[in-house]
């Protein structure tokens, strides 16, 4: 897929204490046709400057998903949960009244949040270009 100037997307962040977040941002630039220079609409610069931009590869980016209205979620459904500026995959295991106890598989964590903060899961398939809803990809060897 190619993205131009503009496009919101979101960026994964696979470094150690990020796995599992995409990171709202817009294209800024086509550098080539596998990188393309993004600002982050979230992420500022260490210094405080401004809007933080970085060089990133097109594997790590996908479009902004669409937006699915949810009223309510329910045990084992994949959510995206909104913390610390970004967007980070988890699912629910416990409905506490008004909000829900996600587990995050990649930090071991437990947190609770409101619906205001949660979306529906969505993977998207680069290959056929298209959203898959609410599965969370399996590790190899790994079993449901």
């Amino acid at each position: 897929m190619s993205f131009k100037r503009g496009d919101q997307v979101e960026v994964l962040n696979k470094e150690d204490g990020f796995k599992g977040s995409y990171f709202p941002a817009n294209i800024i630039s086509t550098i080539s046709n596998k990188d393309y220079i993004v600002q982050y609409r979230t992420l500022v610069e260490n210094d405080g400057s401004g809007p933080l931009r970085e060089i990133v590869s097109v594997d790590k980016i996908r479009p902004k998903p669409r937006e699915i209205v949810a009223t309510d979620f329910s045990l084992s459904e994949a959510v995206d949960a909104y913390a610390n500026d970004g967007w980070w995959v988890g699912k629910v295991i416990k409905v506490l009244g008004s909000e829900y106890l996600v587990h995050f598989e990649t930090s071991g964590e437990k947190i609770a949040y409101p619906l205001s903060k949660l979306r529906v899961h969505q993977e998207w398939n680069p290959k056929d270009g298209v959203w898959v809803i609410g599965s969370i990809p399996k590790k190899k060897g790994q079993r449901s």
